[in-house]
């Protein structure tokens, strides 16, 4: 049920400045990411080659990183289209989720120099749970009141939401977990759950069964 706002009760709840508000901070995080990678100074008998070599840690975890967030914001993007109004919980669930990506800089250093530390990764690890959860909580508020968006989710297109996030917040898990043992697999993990994200959803865009109730997936 639509809610029922004077006007300027509706432009308060106008929901664009917080979408330009996370667009904007979205945007710093990836220019901070690439910001950690440096051309390498050259030590005493060192070819560039082995620099860049050496700068492959930083790199990998630039890549990785830059991949997630972009992720994140494809799903807040698909989120938001459908919100019509925004609330005072609302705008605080989108600024904890926006606290939690920007600490991901923070956490890509740290894995960028320490990739061979099972920590790093832990670290890693948790700050891109924290985001997730954040995001599924926001999508979940979302759906239970139906009157913030222009028209009522579907149960079968959260239900598509609610597993995605589980699915990827299960890999986080997996990496976690494996970096005691093997940093490199861990390392691999991390990077595959962009590409099973974008997969998936190519797949329920291919399904039309999925397709009629979740039109706007990207």
């Amino acid at each position: 049920m639509e809610p029922n706002l004077t006007p300027d009760e509706a432009r308060a709840a106008d929901p664009d400045r917080l979408v330009f508000l996370t667009d904007g901070v979205i945007a710093i995080i990836m220019t901070i990411l690439v910001l950690e990678i440096h051309v390498p100074e050259l030590g005493s008998g060192q070819s560039l080659a082995e620099s860049i070599i050496e700068a492959r840690p930083t790199f990998v975890s630039f890549v990785i990183s830059f991949l997630l967030v972009g992720m994140f914001w494809t799903m807040h993007k698909r989120t938001f289209s459908r919100v019509r109004y925004i609330d005072h919980n609302s705008t605080w669930l989108n600024l904890l989720f926006l606290l939690a990506l920007a600490v991901v800089p923070y956490a890509s250093s740290a894995l960028g120099r320490y990739h061979s530390e099972p920590v790093a990764l832990h670290l890693y690890g948790v700050v891109m749970i924290s985001a997730s959860l954040l995001y599924l909580t926001l999508s979940v508020y979302f759906h239970s009141h139906p009157g913030l968006l222009w028209e009522r989710e579907t149960k079968e297109s959260h239900r598509h939401t609610v597993m995605m996030s589980w699915a990827t917040i299960g890999v986080y898990l997996a990496a976690m977990l494996t970096a005691t043992w093997n940093t490199t697999v861990s390392l691999a993990l991390f990077f595959s759950i962009p590409f099973l994200y974008f997969a998936a959803v190519a797949f329920m865009r291919s399904d039309e069964r999925i397709r009629r109730t979740d039109d706007d997936l990207v």
